[in-house]
């Protein structure tokens, strides 16, 4: 079982899919959910511990947006743990504002740099290159665990 980062990291498609394959997908939607409920934050409704900025510049420095910092922080410990990607490109849900888009571009970066297996798909837009879409991500997941394609 591999640890699988999705992008867009809200995909609950993605999501299912690769828990669909035995693997755990790193998203957005755990990390909030898990500071949520995490019942240690010193400063709700903020959502945030003093180790947090820290986390953040690790990414980007001090001149770049708090917003970008912000989303870096919440995503370090997906980043940390992926041991593979999914990165889906021209996605309808890639979009936002300024800080969101530069969050987006640095963290494909970071992740195209941590030399693990990585696929890059295109947003599907029509009912057959949906079906390529699937089966070229269930060959990957197939194959991270050494498995073969059926």
């Amino acid at each position: 079982m591999a640890k699988i980062f999705i992008y867009p990291n809200n995909s609950l498609i993605l999501s299912d899919l690769v828990k669909r394959f035995g693997h755990e997908p790193l998203t957005t939607m755990n990390a909030v959910g898990k500071r949520v409920r995490d019942s240690g934050l010193d400063s709700p409704p903020i959502n945030i511990t003093a180790e947090d900025p820290y986390k953040g510049l690790k990414y980007a420095a001090i001149e770049v947006p708090s917003g970008v910092r912000g989303r870096m922080s919440l995503l370090d410990p997906l980043i940390e743990a992926a041991e593979a990607v999914i990165i889906v490109e021209d996605s309808f849900v890639a979009f936002g504002c300024m800080g969101c888009n530069r969050t987006n571009e640095l963290l494909k970066l970071i992740l195209r740099s941590k030399k693990i297996p990585i696929i890059e798909v295109k947003y599907p837009k029509t009912d057959e290159e949906t079906r390529e879409f699937v089966y070229n991500i269930r060959k990957f997941l197939t194959e991270l665990e050494g498995g073969d394609e059926q």
